[in-house]
């Protein structure tokens, strides 16, 4: 072959080997990562929704004061705790409560709202989403709570106390599980920085009580009628426990110590299991 054939074969051979070389690279570099969830995810329905309660994920609310359907309340005495609006965190979309929780009697924080839309009956559910980013702590903290009209008007309290979550009945401080070791044993830590779905089902007619964790049923939050040592025995020790619950409030109240910051997102009330979907 002549020298100035092989020279054009060369260079013809080396210019479809970049080319390869090129569409190669093309096809293998990485993609941008995507973005956070938390703050740019598009708006989506809170759960489906029908004529039997509500659903709420805060992407209409278009101030830092919770509106709407929902108020801000403390209780008893106010602080420097607060309940606001947030468009930098959420479980979907791009909005959420954020509640600042700080320790001490006077600093109670929540946004709540009447449960007057939800039919009577004697099933109520409730599920909402929550991220927090401190442990609970060893003594009694509230992060929700409603207003038993059968109890007085006195709270029926979902929270943590010696580092795991529990219900406390405001009125005579009854709680569930039993805080004994082995009471504590059956409920479960509250996982931070990540979020959680949070469910519970009352019976307001035979006074029975469950409650979820991302879809699991805690063994220690379940009152089913019959005392069980270490569960509800204390809680069924009064009698005739029949909550009437006028409202739903998130939020965040410290008895003793206890600052923690709270986001909420997608809640969901109704007359059926509503699940973490």
């Amino acid at each position: 072959m002549a020298p100035y054939v092989r020279t054009l074969a060369a260079t013809a051979a080396s210019l479809a080997v970049t080319a390869a070389l090129t569409t190669t690279a093309a096809t293998a570099a990485p993609t941008p990562s995507s973005p956070s969830p938390s703050s740019s995810a598009p708006a989506r329905a809170a759960a489906a929704c029908s004529a039997n309660g509500f659903c709420e994920d805060f992407e209409s609310q278009t101030g830092t004061v919770p509106s709407g359907r929902w108020t801000t309340s403390v209780a008893n005495c106010s602080g420097t705790g607060t309940a606001t609006v947030d468009a930098t965190v959420a479980h979907g979309g791009t909005k959420s409560v954020r509640v600042t929780g700080r320790a001490g009697y006077c600093n109670h924080a929540f946004a709540g709202t009447s449960l007057s839309g939800v039919p009577g009956g004697s099933e109520l559910y409730a599920r909402f989403w929550v991220r927090h980013t401190t442990a609970l702590p060893a003594q009694h903290v509230t992060f929700a709570a409603l207003r038993d009209t059968n109890d007085g008007g006195k709270d029926l309290r979902m929270g943590g106390q010696n580092k795991a979550l529990q219900w406390n009945r405001e009125s005579d401080d009854a709680t569930l599980p039993a805080q004994s070791p082995a009471g504590v044993a059956l409920s479960t830590p509250l996982p931070v920085n990540t979020w959680t779905c949070l469910e519970f089902r009352l019976d307001r007619s035979a006074g029975r009580l469950d409650t979820w964790v991302n879809g699991s049923l805690v063994t220690g939050l379940v009152v089913d009628g019959t005392p069980t040592q270490d569960v509800d025995q204390q809680w069924l020790a009064r009698g005739g426990w029949r909550p009437a619950p006028t409202d739903l409030r998130l939020g965040w109240e410290s008895y003793g110590e206890g600052d923690d910051t709270l986001w909420y997102d997608d809640v969901a009330v109704g007359t059926s299991r509503i699940g973490c979907g």
